[in-house]
Parts: C-alpha cells; structure tokens; sequence
C-alpha cells in the first residue's frame, strides 16, 4: 500500500525548474578556440598606424627625386635609342666596306683602261714612225699602272741580286757561277709583290751555288 504524498511537498516539486542546458560560449559557436585563462572573451581589432607626417622640406624633396628620377629615365630611353641606331649604321657602313672596299683603286685604274684602249686602236693602224710613239704611250701606261697600285699600298719586292729569303722568294733552281756568292739571287724570272707588310706573290728566282770540283 503506497504511503500518500504531502500536498506541500508536491507544490515544491512544481515550483523546482527543470535543469537548463547551459548556452554555447561565442567561441564554440563561431569555431575559434575558448579564451585561456587570464584572457577576456572579447577580440580587439588591430588599427594600422598612422603614417607620418611629412614636412614641408621632405614634400619638396621628395618631388625634387621623382622630377629628376624621371629626366634619368628620359636620358636612358634616349641613349637606348642612339646606341641602337649607331649599331644599325655601324653594321651598314661595315657591309658598305667590304662591298665597295676597292672604289678608289678602281676610280686609279679607269683611266689606265682608258689608255689601253688607245693604245690598241693606235696599233692596228700603226705605220712607219707611229710605232714608237706606240711604244712611249705604253710605257706611259705602265708607269701610269705602277703608279696607281703604288698609291693604294702594292710593292715590288727586290729579288735581283739580294740574298735568297725563303720568305720574299721562290727558287725554282740552282746556277753554278763563280762570279756571284752563293745563296744570292742570279735572275728573277718573276717579280714578286706584297701589300705593305703582307705578301701577295713570292718573287720566282735562281739561287747561285758554288762550281762542282773539278777532278
């Protein structure tokens, strides 16, 4: 048989809540960890420091820099330019060289064609005296000719006569003679010719050597 329960005690049960939930802190809810100890729950926003101020002086400075950072740019750009054109016409008078290197010896050598030319229509109608007034129109030329390639640098070389150089000549054999030392040149068959230091043609020669014994 159940024991009957006082009225007062069933009017306090009433009157006790239910136990609550306790709520979510703000940082579970937003998914940031919990403050720690000795930290507030509040979080600060960071403010960016004010710059400085400048001064009159430093605003003219500073304009003064970019004024003259900008003429060095203008500078730059302008040389860039210049040094760029005198590449281009570097490379242009280089090829203008070597394409008309010999203009000047040719302009030397026209009127030697001019004289040759003469000279041969002078030949084919050459009679009685004419022919040696032929033969001074063309050593006319040739001197004309020698003086030409003079100019422009050309040089004999001296062959008759000197001691052989295997460096200026060519022997193409040996003369026994006792009237010239050996090892020195007895003919040239074919004159040599350098362009200043550089040799173009070795001069083509018989070296003279010493008589055989006789027995």
């Amino acid at each position: 048989m159940k024991k009957a329960v006082p009225e007062s005690r069933k009017a306090d049960n009433a009157k006790t809540p239910a136990a609550e939930t306790p709520a979510p802190s703000q940082g579970a809810a937003s998914g940031l960890p919990a403050p720690g100890p000795g930290q507030s729950g509040t979080t600060e926003a960071v403010l960016p420091a004010e710059p400085a101020t400048l001064t009159p002086e430093q605003l003219e400075e500073l304009k003064t820099r970019a004024a003259k950072a900008d003429e060095f740019w203008d500078r730059l750009l302008r040389a860039t330019a210049d040094f760029d054109n005198f590449k281009k016409r570097a490379a242009r008078e280089r090829q203008d060289a070597v394409k008309f290197g010999n203009e000047a010896l040719m302009q030397k050598l026209i009127p030697v064609l001019d004289h040759f030319e003469m000279a041969q229509a002078a030949a084919q109608s050459a009679q009685g005296d004419t022919l040696q007034s032929l033969q001074a129109g063309l050593t006319m030329i040739q001197q004309q000719l020698k003086s030409a390639l003079t100019e422009a640098g050309l040089e004999e070389v001296e062959a008759s006569g000197k001691p052989f150089d295997p460096n200026l000549h060519e022997a193409v054999s040996q003369q026994e003679t006792p009237d010239v030392p050996e090892g020195r040149v007895t003919q040239q068959l074919r004159k040599g010719y350098r362009l200043r230091e550089r040799l173009l043609r070795p001069a083509t020669v018989i070296v003279a050597k010493k008589p055989a014994a006789q027995p």
